[in-house]
């Protein structure tokens, strides 16, 4: 279920909202409602996961400029359009701005609620990685100057001897600068390690 996940619904349309409000609560969802996009973007707390189900058109703002206003901050809110007038060009612009997905009204209950629980889970995902990531940063920030050549040279394939003579230092010091890194990056080998950087890479 969707743990401490709260599922915002923006949409100028009071019926709509009570209605999406009682199905996604019947369902265990903690549910917000708000008629004025400008609203949302005043309470949203960016550091709680959910989703945002979102109406296109709406008198004061627009909803693609409310998706792209969460597109550059650090976590991105899933965005689901829940549109009553959709358009080929419409969805498309949509999709390509990351939306989950792009759905029109009336939609059925089941369709609705499974991919909530798809947007969710992309948030969940997102954040995970961003934790992740994070961690990663603070233990290589740990490292002093020579301990980040040591970690650089060592992911790179070079053995202790070449790191030494491309560091101009003893063998015995660069173990002892690898020691470090391990103890520091929390990894129990270097094949932990090498995987620790390449995950990182491939998330920035």
């Amino acid at each position: 279920m969707a743990g401490n996940a709260i599922v915002h619904i923006v949409d100028d349309d009071l019926s709509v909202l009570k209605s999406l409000a009682r199905l996604l609560g019947s369902a265990g969802f903690d549910a917000r409602t708000y008629t004025d996009a400008r609203l949302f973007l005043r309470d949203l707390d960016p550091e709680t996961p959910g989703c945002l189900i979102l109406d296109r058109q709406m008198p004061e703002i627009d909803g693609h400029v409310v998706q792209r206003w969460l597109s550059g901050k650090r976590a991105p809110l899933p965005v689901i359009f829940l549109t009553g007038e959709g358009d080929i060009g419409s969805s498309v612009r949509a999709m390509k701005d990351g939306a989950v997905d792009y759905l029109t009204k009336p939609v059925e209950p089941e369709v609705l609620l499974t991919t909530v629980e798809r947007a969710i889970g992309i948030d969940r995902a997102r954040r995970e990685a961003r934790a992740a990531s994070d961690d990663f940063e603070a233990r290589l920030d740990s490292l002093t100057a020579r301990e980040r050549e040591v970690l650089d040279a060592a992911v790179a394939g070079r053995l202790n001897k070449q790191i030494a003579y491309d560091l101009d230092i003893v063998e015995k010091t660069v173990k002892v600068h690898r020691a470090r890194v391990m103890r520091k990056m929390g990894a129990q080998t270097l094949a932990d390690l090498v995987t620790m950087v390449v995950r990182h890479r491939d998330r920035t």
